[in-house]
């Protein structure tokens, strides 16, 4: 999971995250990595609208967002 958290944040990337909350409640969330220290991490939340710090080992999984542009003609 560390793998793709860094890659996400190396890329810039939005990513969709699954994780276990404390409670033990399971939540989607759209996040934006900002930095990654030892067993945790900080992103920004989108759906909080916060940056908040998170455990790696309750990230279930990571899905990058891809943004496809579309072009007029």
């Amino acid at each position: 999971m560390k793998e793709q958290l860094v890659k996400g944040m190396q890329r810039n990337q939005l990513v969709y995250m699954m994780y276990v909350a404390k409670d033990g409640y399971i939540t989607k969330r759209c996040i934006k990595v900002i930095k990654i220290v030892g067993d945790s991490f900080q992103a920004y939340c989108f759906i909080r609208q916060a940056k908040h710090t998170f455990m790696i080992d309750s990230v279930l999984a990571v899905v990058p967002i891809i943004l496809k542009e579309r072009s007029v003609v």
